[in-house]
């Protein structure tokens, strides 16, 4: 067990192979795009970001020069907002929002805008919170991912005690294992933390497993409220998916961002699945140099769940996809090599010496149905819309809530969480 050590990743990740997919303004770039602005009343695109930054105001302050003041409006409402400029999916949210877009303009870019801010605060180490006067109370979060972190800080703010029990070495869940390095990389998600924990009291013991090294019910013992932030599980798996090439995404992701992953004598790979994660798959390992990449899903182009401008950027690099197509099976001895699949002109087989399942994660929710704790049929937790569970004191938010979204949508569950937590504190 750590707690709240020097973070540090492996200085050799196959995740520094990317460039910047989006590269940082300069100051002159930031004010002339900051300057286009409308400045709107009732502007929709802070209704589209779940966290409501105040995006007219932030973009204001940078057309004027004030830095300091831009990236204290975008804190004020997500202490994660540097990451979330790199990782949102602006066109999904507050660019796909943007009123320009009815005109036939180019939307303001928020994102990129909100990098430029929050990216100097960050380096610059400004500081704008500070902790509140002791309230005697203390908070046992489960994960140090994105939900815990902004529920921790929120709660630091209004002067509980917080512990964050994480089960692996490093802090910041996804943020530092699953976004695309071409948005963000893990050595600069883990800066936004250790920002983060610059208020002070965030007490980060990496390498604990509640339910594991630690029970659930002494964790209620230990602390006046527990809030459940530990995100999704494993890959789900397929029947014969033991070969070795076979992997899940989100694990080869993990190993892609954390070390290095091997291609050698990879000319083909085939994704399985149509979401997100399956979209980052396909962009790095088309990145990495695979020759041919190819995607397979059960549905049509339309139905996908990943995001349409993803799927047009991986195909400018190249990767095919199958649709109306399902896995029946993986061809190889000790090593796949080959995908079969059945579509509607039959069964065929595609080649691969490595296949990436990307057809969803388990639900980690059971764990606690033996507190009275509800969860849906998938073993998703169930959470009211201020995080709280069915059992008293029981909050929880991010993925293991929603099932998979942002993580904006992570920061947002978790810092309502802490305001519901507080109040129920009565202090």
């Amino acid at each position: 067990m750590r707690s709240s050590p020097e973070w540090t990743l492996a200085s050799q990740r196959s995740e520094l192979a990317f460039p910047d997919g989006k590269p940082a303004y300069n100051q002159a770039q930031a004010v002339a795009e900051a300057s286009r602005c409308l400045y709107c009343h009732n502007p929709p695109c802070v209704q589209a970001c779940p966290t409501h930054i105040d995006i007219p105001s932030f973009i204001r302050k940078i057309a004027t020069g004030n830095v300091k003041g831009s990236a204290r409006t975008i804190f004020d409402a997500n202490i994660l907002g540097y990451s979330c400029a790199r990782a949102c999916p602006v066109e999904e949210l507050c660019v796909g929002d943007c009123v320009y877009n009815d005109a036939g303009i180019p939307p303001i870019q928020i994102g990129r805008l909100q990098r430029y801010s929050t990216e100097i605060a960050v380096r610059e180490g400004w500081s704008y919170f500070t902790a509140g006067a002791p309230t005697g109370k203390s908070v046992g979060l489960v994960g140090a991912g994105p939900a815990s972190l902004a529920c921790a800080h929120e709660l630091r703010r209004l002067g509980h005690a917080c512990t964050l029990y994480e089960k692996s070495q490093v802090p910041g869940g996804l943020d530092v294992t699953g976004i695309a390095p071409y948005k963000l990389r893990g050595e600069e998600a883990l800066q936004e933390i250790h920002w983060v924990c610059r208020i002070g009291g965030i007490d980060v013991q990496s390498g604990v497993e509640v339910g594991k090294d630690i029970a659930w019910e002494e964790l209620e013992r230990r602390h006046d409220a527990v809030f459940v932030g530990m995100g999704l599980g494993p890959d789900r798996r397929l029947p014969g998916a033991d070969l070795d090439g076979v992997d899940g995404a989100v694990a080869w992701i993990e190993k892609m961002k954390l070390g290095t992953v091997s291609l050698e004598g990879v000319r083909s790979a085939v994704v399985l699945g149509g979401g997100n994660t399956a979209m980052d798959c396909l962009r790095e390992l088309a990145g990495l140099g695979v020759p041919e990449v190819t995607m397979v899903y059960r549905g049509t182009p339309e139905g996908m769940s990943g995001y349409k401008h993803e799927w047009e950027a991986a195909k400018k690099l190249g990767v095919r996809g199958i649709f109306g197509a399902t896995p029946a099976g993986f061809v190889g001895e000790g090593q796949v090599s080959a995908v079969r699949i059945k579509g509607a002109e039959g069964e065929q087989e595609v080649p691969a010496q490595l296949v990436l399942l990307a057809i969803g994660q388990a639900r980690l929710g059971e764990q606690l149905r033996p507190l009275g704790i509800h969860a849906d049929a998938s073993g998703r937790l169930i959470a009211d819309a201020q995080g709280a569970l069915s059992r008293p004191r029981w909050y929880a938010g991010g993925d293991c809530t929603n099932g998979g979204k942002e993580v904006v949508n992570a920061v947002a569950e978790g810092k309502a969480a802490a305001l519901s937590i507080h109040r129920a504190m009565g202090v």
